[in-house]
This record gives structure tokens, sequence and C-alpha cells, in this order.
């Protein structure tokens, strides 16, 4: 998967300073549990993402952040302050969603200004803080226009520059950049890096966009089911997924159901579901031992397609080309394998000719590069 911003700065583990907590925090609607019991820390100055498909809870946990819903159960604090019964507007937070939800009947400085005037700034103080969150986000020129007459990206800006104005100690982003078409989005992914790098206030957003995540973030917290199933940095939640939901929800990858056979080092063998035998690296995260079920994830990059050089390496599998797609500059395989189970292949495009469909190819993948997971995510 590529990355389309540079990589976040690196947020020192050792950082104890906290703005926000989230302590064995549920919430219940209707008797349906959406979230479930978690436990979050987010270090000052991160840009946190919290990562999931829909109904994971995601919205609803930065919901509780911002005050929009009480937790059912638990505790959420800023700054190490209990934010109980504590109403939105008293919070120090603020939050761009992704609607925007400008005043369409106000201008750019008028929406910008809207919330200094319910603290009864100043006057002069008022328009020095408008005319530097306009500075911020390249929108000076932009003040007299009304939402209506700005594009989808403009209208994004104003919405950062009226959360920023108010100096919040946490920007809460709930799915910022839905609602761009692809060039804009990757315009405004850069800015928001750059804007965080600037400001070195604490991001927390919410996305169901993975390549989004792994771009823009110190680190990510993946929910499923209203659990948090991986907190991590984004090389860790993709190259060391603890679960197959993890593994399979962040990029592209190739599950294999099967049993431990035999957990002698340096290696694990699994035998699949459909009598493959598969060598993988033991996980230190967890005890595997014969006849565990097991997930086997092996990424579509690792795997190659042709003859090994030198030693065949210890995955090597016979199978049938079934499509090939040439995408510029990688080529994409789908091989069905003599057991019966379908790999894809994802190699760079070296200007080499395509094998033709339906041709008998070999593919192969050092033991390292496959991961045995819990076949279930672990209730917490």
């Amino acid at each position: 998967m590529s990355q389309t911003v540079t990589q976040p700065r690196n947020v020192s583990d050792t950082d104890t300073k906290l703005d926000v907590e989230l302590r064995k925090v549920f919430k219940v609607f209707n008797g349906e549990t959406a979230v479930r019991g978690i436990d979050l820390e987010i270090r000052q100055g991160e840009f946190f993402s919290i990562l999931g498909p829909s109904g994971c809870g995601k919205t609803t946990t930065l919901r509780m952040i911002a005050g929009f819903e009480e937790p059912t159960g638990g505790e959420v604090l800023l700054r190490g302050k209990s934010m109980l019964n504590v109403p939105p507007y008293r919070r120090p937070v603020n939050t761009v969603f992704q609607s925007y939800a400008l005043f369409g009947h106000m201008t750019v400085w008028d929406n910008i200004a809207f919330g200094l005037r319910l603290q009864n700034c100043h006057k002069s103080e008022l328009q020095q803080r408008v005319r530097e969150a306009l500075q911020l986000v390249k929108m000076e020129g932009f003040a007299r226009r009304y939402p209506a007459q700005l594009s989808g990206g403009q209208q994004q800006r104003v919405a950062l520059a009226r959360a920023l104005v108010n100096r919040p100690t946490v920007v809460l982003l709930d799915e910022p950049l839905g609602a761009l078409d692809l060039k804009l989005r990757k315009e405004m992914q850069m800015e928001l890096s750059t804007l965080h790098r600037e400001l070195g206030v604490t991001f927390v957003m919410v996305t169901h966009d993975q390549e989004e995540a792994l771009s823009l973030s110190d680190r990510i917290a993946v929910m499923n089911g209203g659990r948090i199933e991986q907190i991590g940095s984004p090389s860790e939640i993709y190259e060391h997924p603890q679960t197959a939901f993890v593994a399979d929800f962040i990029g592209d990858t190739n599950l294999f159901q099967g049993r431990v056979e035999s957990s002698q080092q340096p290696h694990l063998q699994i035998t699949t579901h459909h009598g493959l035998k598969l060598w993988v690296k033991p996980s230190s995260s967890w005890i595997e031992s014969p006849s565990t079920e097991v997930v086997v994830s092996v990424r579509p990059e690792k795997i190659q397609v042709g003859s090994p050089a030198g030693d065949t390496p210890l995955n090597c599998c016979d199978g049938i080309l079934k499509n090939v797609m040439y995408l510029g500059t990688h080529v994409h395989y789908v091989v069905e394998l003599s057991s019966g189970e379908t790999v894809t292949v994802m190699q760079p495009n070296r200007s080499r000719e395509l094998p033709n469909l339906d041709s008998s190819v070999q593919v192969y993948w050092q033991a390292i590069d496959g991961l045995a997971l819990p076949a279930r995510s672990p209730e917490k």
C-alpha cells in the first residue's frame, strides 16, 4: 500500500504527558453495546487515529471525548481531569466534522470568529486570532466569502480554522476528508500533516480509510465490534498485526485457515484446512502448540511468482495463473494453488513479459514473511 505523505514525527514512548485518557469506557444504546470497556491513552502532541469499519464504535468513542455522548460506564479524562457531566462547550477540545457544519449565513471570517465571540473575546484579540487562523489554512483571501461560494476543500480548511482559533488542547477530526475527491483528499492529507507538525496540538482522527491512517498517524487504534483490537505505530499495525482481523483490515493479505502440526524451533509448521503445508516464524505474542487453530497471514508483496533462485524456500507451491492486472508501478497476480486455495501476489513492475493466463507457475515466500495468528480475536 502506497503512502502519500511523509511519515509523522516520532512520539517518544517515555512521554508520560497525556491529553486524553479513556478508562474502561462503555456505551450502550437501547440495550445494544456500542463500545465495550475500552482503555486508551493519547499522548500530548500525538496524531492519533481510531480506525475501523462502519459500526465498530469509533465515532461513538470520539463523541464521548467531545462530550456529545456520556459514557454508560467508565471515565473520560482530558489533561488528567475527569469530564464527567462536563458539557462539550466547556471541554478543551474542538471537533471538525465531515459535513463541515459551517454556518451558511455567515462569512468565512464570522464562522471562524463565532467561538471567540461566545467567549466575549476582546475585539483586537479576536481580529488577531482570526487572521492567524486564516493564515494557517491559507484562506486569507476568502474572509468575506460565504460557505456556498467555496469548494469542498476550502470549506474543510475553514472548518479547521474554526477549530484551531480557540486554541484547544485536542482537535477531534471526524472523517475530516471523507467528502473530498481523491486528488483533493491527498492534498489535504499533506496539509493536515503539516498543520499538525507546525502547531504541536494533539489530533485525534476517526477514519475508515486505512491508507489515510497509516500515512498521517503517530499511532493507530484499530477497533472491531466495540473493542480495541490493537494499538501501535503504523509499521507495527501493518507488519505485526496481533489478530486476524487487524491483518485483514489493514491493507491486503492472504489468509490461510489451519492448525499447528509442530512447533519446533526455528519454524512453526501449519497444515491448512485444504492440506497445504506452510512454515512460519513463531509469534512471540502467544503460545502455539500442536493442534492449535490458527490463521496464517502473508502479505501479497512478500510473495514471488516464478522459479526461486538458489535454495528452494520452505513455502513453495505450484499453481495456475488465473488473473493478471497491470497497474503501472506494480503487477497484481491471482494464482490458484494445487491445494485449491487462491493467493494474490503484488510485484513491482520490472518491464518483463507477463505470463499467460492458465499457465503453470510457482509461488514462494520465506517463512519469516508468514505470520501465525489466533483463529479468534481474544475477548477483552
